[in-house]
């Protein structure tokens, strides 16, 4: 055999035994035959248009070359492998190749320096010198096609491991190592139609975006030729026959069998809108007779874009501006190509009660237009415990097992098997998550090209755009920056938006393509909708009749809250009391408790456990929901909320009463007063809202109280009390739009004797933002403009972002630590918590395998412990605590694994210490966790 067969000895993968003994193996060559073959098969068949073009736009001869740069890019990415780094991991394996003079070392494998030549770094140096031999421009398309192969493992090379294998020749390989991996080269780029095709892209530059984008493909094109239930793998003894190239056929009956298998979904194509309108929007959400005129107005304006590109759409709470978002997502992307949608929101219970909503609008769209069923999934890390994205899991397997098995589920939207987990979930056509599956595209981390792959594809919707503070803004515009790049079409939805905060985030988006937005012209307007191609905010005609809501202004006492609810609850009615701290709804829920039953009462705050918040939450939207039979507003009704209240459920109260906060929350809170035509008591048809939460209404300034102050900065506090001073009525919507552009505007508020207060308040405010800006840089995302290739992307990143670390980067590391309640009886024996739903009260194994089904039960038993517990003064000694409740069997669990648990006596209570104190902890049913300092 010659020596330009010597690359067909090469191995790829291997299988051990439990005895150590290797079982089966492949060939690099059929490998890189496989991987060749599923690239151009996504790009064909999966891979969504929108991507497609974009990368399209960098190549000569545009999208048509995509698919075979693709397949040439995935066949060639695992050629380090054929170094003595990579070979002597298999002594069995590597002999063979010995027999064709490619000699590895066997001392080679115990070589400290051999982890540092992957075989990723030895791939990039052979493809860029290969490619530069063929006449490509080394500084060019050559290192740039060479450094998506040098990423495939989700980390992009860097120059000093670039040097380092360079370094260690004798462990990448010289001489016929090196013949050996050009003459792999030269057959994948056989397969592609030889160098010439190549040589089409000998003057191109691939701009970051496409190498991203590029990267990414390869990726999932190795992970599904590395499957080994879809690729098989070959038994040991073939390794004894002379090595031989792959045969055509076969490699295309290998490819058949797998893609068949797989069943990725196809790639969603939306139907053109109608011209009725009406019927559109019935058709999709049988509820909306008639859309409101902010959803008219937000489809004709996606219809009007020549181009993808952005919309900000600012309206009341209440008419409907998630319905428009997607909708419009349909408009826009029939104009991109784009293959789905990715619609994020601030939290877990947003998100999940998103999810429905995003269910039933495609499953209508199904119906509708008929076609193949349409993939989906729930992007955060309690997905496995939402019971309609489960529902849609166990629906897919029930339909994988066969006919034979009776499924009743509809099957117009599913939960793909593959397409699930941290890192290929968001890769699904359709994802509903929280907002850091989003905003982590911004943080440097390890297969960042696979997030970006998946936002790429879609037309990604934010809701709830107002509420992301300074540090996760700098994530945010960083997203929208590269999304900008890649044409990602992008809905922003806001009740209003500083016009500043507009500004923002419309440049941010254009300057990513690389445009510059004119400033915005004319005064305030609302309802409104921007764009990246008109930023001037037009006004929606709105035929809603504007609601005056009464503002009463209350000392911060309990005896006149209960008073003046008395008062207003006379003859019944549902009020609501929004507290911005959970020790504060605690207090005022047991007050109000005392004074008009527990029964009257419902407390709702994020420091309950997940099923419990989860139970509250369906609890909450069922009584105090849209109009409907399970409506139970039997009063009087107090719930005493904190903000979660505030935040996307559909719930409406005849009466609110709200601590001071930004003057945007506040309008926000309103907008869960008479949300909904329905018959109230006569003394409440009218809304009102009493203000509380103020050290004296009559001082000069006005301030909030110390733990409002604590959760928001002074500065938009105290612009929000000027606001607020003296005034007897907001009307909704009217004065929206007017209130928060004071607020946050350059003019000053608030009489001559304030301006000091404010003055020295807006000080701080921007030294913390400045801080929280600086912090935020560490591990932010290049502008994608800058670098010709990949060589340092990821430079200093934060290594893998799954899980709460990620999470924590992108929320500034506020996120409460995280615990698993179980009980502990009094002989030692650990058990689910007593007063939950589902399995209460049930023996947890401790050094047996967790059983599935009791393993999710725990899950859901989730608790955040309070700030006092988590801030980085004491979260080390906390975590030390917990650690020494070290459960076998939880480990055994994918879902338990890592998690740290809480161990509560038959009194519900628990003891920590940190920073020197002693924490008792307390768990109510109804009030959630208590924490007292002792």
């Amino acid at each position: 055999m010659g020596d330009s067969l010597a690359w067909l000895s090469a191995w790829a993968k291997s299988v051990r035994s439990e005895q150590g003994e290797v079982t089966h193996w492949l060939p690099l060559s059929q490998h890189m035959e496989d991987s060749a073959a599923v690239a151009r098969r996504l790009v064909e068949e999966w891979v969504p248009r929108q991507v497609v073009e974009r990368i399209g736009r960098d190549l000569p001869g545009g999208a048509r070359n995509v698919p075979v740069l693709a397949s040439w890019l995935a066949g060639i990415h695992d050629v380090g492998k054929l170094s003595p780094a990579f070979a002597v991991q298999v002594p069995l394996l590597a002999d063979r190749m010995r027999r064709f003079d490619l000699i590895a070392d066997p001392r080679f494998q115990h070589e400290r320096d051999r982890r540092q030549v992957t075989h990723s770094l030895v791939g990039h140096l052979a493809v860029r010198n290969w490619l530069t031999e063929l006449g490509l421009p080394r500084r060019g398309i050559a290192t740039q096609l060479a450094s998506i192969v040098g990423s495939h493992h989700g980390v992009a090379p860097e120059r000093d491991q670039l040097a380092k294998v360079r370094e260690f020749s004798h462990l990448a390989g010289t001489g016929a190592w090196e013949t050996a991996r050009s003459d792999a080269l030269a057959h994948v780029t056989g397969l592609i139609g030889g160098p010439n095709v190549l040589g089409r892209f000998r003057d191109a530059t691939i701009t970051p975006p496409s190498l991203v984008l590029l990267s990414g493909i390869v990726i999932v094109a190795d992970w599904i030729a590395s499957n080994a239930d879809l690729f098989e793998l070959e038994p040991i003894t073939t390794a004894e026959l002379p090595p031989r190239p792959p045969e055509a056929t076969r490699t295309r009956q290998r490819l058949e069998w797998a893609w068949r298998e797989l069943d990725l979904p196809p790639k969603w194509a939306p139907a053109p809108l109608g011209a009725d309108l009406d019927a559109e929007f019935r058709a999709r959400f049988p509820r909306i007779s008639r859309p409101h005129p902010v959803q008219v107005a937000a489809v004709k304006s996606a219809r009007n874009q020549h181009e993808p590109g952005i919309l900000v759409i600012e309206a009341p709470m209440g008419v409907g501006k998630t319905e428009a978002a997607l909708v419009a997502a349909e408009v826009l992307a029939q104009i991109s190509g784009a293959g789905g949608c990715f619609v994020a929101l601030p939290t877990r219970a947003t998100s999940d009660a998103m999810f429905g909503r995003v269910a039933e609008w495609l499953r209508a769209l199904r119906q509708i237009h008929s076609g193949a069923p349409i993939d989906v999934t729930l992007a955060h890390g309690k997905a496995s415990l939402n019971d309609n994205y489960q529902g849609l899991v166990r629906a897919r397997w029930l339909a994988s097992i066969g006919d034979h098995v009776k499924n009743d589920h509809d099957d117009s939207i599913v939960v793909h098997q593959w397409l699930r987990g941290n890192k290929k979930g968001s890769l699904a056509s359709f994802v509903v998550g929280t907002i850091d599956q989003v905003l982590l595209a911004g943080l440097k981390s390890r297969h960042l090209m696979l997030r970006h792959l998946a936002l790429a594809g879609k037309v990604v919707v934010i809701d709830e755009v107002h509420a992301y503070d300074v540090y996760m803004s700098q994530y945010l515009h960083r997203v929208l920056h590269w999304l900008g790049a890649y044409r990602v079409p992008v809905v922003l939805l806001s009740a209003t938006l500083p016009a500043a905060r507009r500004a923002d985030l419309l440049r941010a988006y254009s300057t990513g393509r690389g445009e510059q937005v004119s400033e915005p012209r004319g005064g305030i307007t609302y309802p409104a909708i921007s764009s990246s191609a008109d930023p001037t905010p037009h006004a929606v005609p709105d035929d809603t009749p504007p609601k005056p809501v009464g503002v009463d202004r209350l000392p911060d006492d309990l005896d006149s809250l209960v008073a003046y609810l008395k008062h207003h609850l006379a003859d019944g009615g549902c009020a609501v009391v929004v507290r911005n701290t959970v020790r504060r709804v605690q207090e005022t829920a047991d007050r109000l408790a005392e004074e008009f039953g527990s029964e009257k009462t419902t407390v709702n705050h994020s420091r309950f456990l997940a099923c419990d918040r989860a139970r509250l939450d369906a609890e909450l939207v069922r009584r105090f929901g849209p109009p409907g039979p399970d409506n139970d507003r039997k009063g009087p009704h107090i719930v005493v909320a904190s903000q979660v209240v505030e935040q996307s459920l559909d719930v409406d109260f005849d009466l609110m009463v709200t601590d001071l906060a930004p003057i945007d929350l506040v309008l926000q809170r309103l907008g869960r007063l008479h949300r909904h035509p329905r018959d109230r008591p006569t003394p409440l048809r009218q809304p009102r809202c009493a203000i509380v939460g103020v050290e004296d209404w009559h001082a000069e300034p006005i301030r909030a109280i110390p733990r409002s102050r604590r959760v928001y900065s002074e500065h938009p506090l105290l612009r929000a009390a000027a606001l607020l001073a003296g005034r007897s009525t907001i009307t909704l919507p009217d004065d929206i739009a007017p209130l928060v552009q004071r607020a946050y505007g350059g003019d000053p508020l608030g009489p001559p004797s304030w301006q000091p207060a404010l003055l020295a308040a807006a000080r701080l405010a921007e030294a913390d933002a400045a801080r929280r800006r600086e912090r935020a840089s560490a591990f932010l995302l290049d502008e994608p403009g800058e670098g010709a290739s990949l060589i340092g992307w990821l430079r200093a990143g934060v290594g893998d972002a799954d899980g709460p670390r990620g999470a924590a980067q992108v929320r500034d590391g506020t996120e409460p630590l995280e615990v698993l309640v179980v009980r502990r009886d009094r002989d030692g024996g650990v058990l689910t918590p007593d007063w939950i739903e589902r399995s209460p009260d049930r023996q947890i194994p401790l050094d047996q395998p967790m059983p599935p089904a009791l393993a999710k039960v725990i899950a859901a038993c989730a608790l955040r412990l309070p700030l006092a517990l988590s801030h980085e003064g004491v979260i080390d000694d906390v975590i030390k605590e917990l650690e020494r409740h070290y459960f076998t069997s939880f480990a055994t669990s994918p879902l338990l694994a890592g998690h740290l648990v809480l161990p509560l006596d038959d009194d519900r209570r628990a003891t920590l210490r940190a920073g020197g104190d002693e924490f008792l902890l307390t768990y109510d049913p109804r009030r959630g966790l208590i924490h007292d300092r002792r």
